[in-house]
């Protein structure tokens, strides 16, 4: 598991431990977005997860959404102005590749 090293990003990771990922990648794009009306002066408002969970392998896109969120809380989501989230196929190199897509915090 690789990734950012700040408060927002460690509760991410640990959070997410209770889904078992077998690869998980925290980014804090909070720079990008500095300026923006919604982003925190100290950073840690914007991340993108790439995670790969063996035990959604056979889950739709929502439904890992779904678990990701539900892992996070509402808590945590609350705090996160926005969170990109890309499932990565780890079981093949012949996969369509990752799923890719952003749901609200709140979703």
């Amino acid at each position: 598991m690789t990734g950012g090293n700040s408060p927002v990003a460690d509760e991410i990771r640990a959070r997410l431990a209770a889904l078992e990922p077998s690869h998980l990648e925290i980014i804090d794009e909070s720079a990008r977005h500095a300026g923006h009306s919604a982003a925190a002066v100290a950073g840690e408002s914007h991340f993108r997860l790439r995670l790969w969970v063996p035990s959604l392998a056979q889950a739709s896109r929502i439904a890992r959404h779904r678990a990701v969120h539900a892992a996070l809380g509402p808590g945590l989501l609350a705090r996160v102005h926005a969170l990109a989230i890309e499932f990565e196929d780890q079981t093949s190199s012949s996969s369509a590749g990752p799923s890719r897509g952003a749901l609200p915090s709140g979703a």
